[in-house]
């Protein structure tokens, strides 16, 4: 089978696509052909070597979904033909074919197209946990979400929204604007404009916002501080900057005067439990309709290096995919 591997850390062009072996099931695995990758831009930082370098050569990425096409001893929760989306692979996703542990894969509805599928797994789980785990979020409150009309942030605005949340998304286009309020917030901002966020006291009534999720902290998280509400949260997705780049100063009493939270979160600390309730939920909404990725751009499997350098650019409108 062919599959993008990685002997080195650094550029996109690092990724080479190659011949392999196909995988084998062993005891509680799968093995899943793939229809569409999801691209995560974790896996921009694992290939730059700007996280911690897992053991080359390796085949990328923990996203996708297609049908399984084998199947390990002792493996009774799906069947050969099963359509499914991946939760973490053995193997790496960048590829024709998926080795995964029969935990990591769900159940794909029929409505869901398989690009759709890729575009579940991290950016769904991510949205969940900071929301709901971290975030503690409840209806009737209202979430900043920035960079919504990302992966993440179209995940968020539909859940928030599923599950009675007053939204406010940013985006940085008037055509990501228009896809935040198709996604169902109440309100979108340009977070290009100058003191956009001082739109936050009208569209709050003089209160502030009762969560932000922060997908940039090292560039908002300052400014988040002062539009919280009393009891307000903000919970640190993403934050970019190689070595002190990241860095940021903050004004403690914007935090003491409101009784406010900073949480932090990354997926990998999600529990066991946390995982199966998540997937649990986010199956329900692909099922009932409340839940649809949004695909952006799709790219062929031998140009993973284009779509590492368009998750890069973070020109984001929807979810990037590679096809095989």
């Amino acid at each position: 089978m062919k599959a993008i591997r990685q002997y080195t850390f650094g550029e996109p062009d690092v990724l080479q696509i190659d011949e392999v072996p196909d995988p084998q099931a062993g005891i509680g695995q799968v093995v899943v052909r793939l229809h569409a990758i999801g691209i995560n831009p974790v896996e921009t930082y694992i290939r730059a070597g700007i996280y911690p370098k897992p053991p080359t050569p390796f085949c990328p990425g923990n996203d996708g979904a297609g049908i399984i096409e084998s199947i390990g001893e002792n493996v009774t929760e799906v069947a050969v033909g099963a359509r499914v989306y991946i939760a973490g692979s053995v193997s790496g996703t960048y590829a024709e074919k998926a080795l995964c542990d029969v935990s990591n894969v769900h159940h794909l509805p029929e409505r869901t197209y398989f690009a759709q599928g890729a575009a579940i797994n991290v950016p769904y789980a991510t949205a969940y946990q900071a929301l709901f785990n971290r975030g503690r979020a409840e209806a009737g409150e209202i979430v900043l979400v920035h960079g919504a009309s990302g992966g993440v942030g179209i995940a968020a605005v539909q859940l928030a929204r599923a599950a009675g949340l007053q939204v406010i998304g940013t985006a940085g286009t008037d055509r990501g604007l228009d896809l935040v309020l198709s996604q169902g917030a109440n309100y979108a901002l340009d977070h290009t404009k100058e003191g956009y966020l001082d739109k936050l006291s009208k569209l709050t009534a003089g209160k502030g916002v009762d969560l932000i999720l922060e997908m940039l902290a090292n560039v908002n998280l300052g400014n988040d501080l002062n539009f919280l509400a009393r009891g307000g949260r903000v919970v640190l997705i993403g934050n970019r900057g190689e070595n002190n780049q990241g860095i940021v100063e903050i004004n403690p009493r914007a935090v003491m005067g409101r009784d406010a939270d900073i949480l932090g979160m990354t997926l990998y600390n999600a529990s066991a439990s946390q995982l199966r309730s998540l997937h649990a939920a986010i199956v329900a909404g692909l099922e009932n309709g409340t839940l649809q990725p949004v695909i952006g751009q799709e790219f062929s499997l031998d140009a993973a290096a284009d779509a590492h350098r368009a998750v890069i650019d973070n020109r984001a409108y929807g979810k990037i995919v590679l096809i095989p």
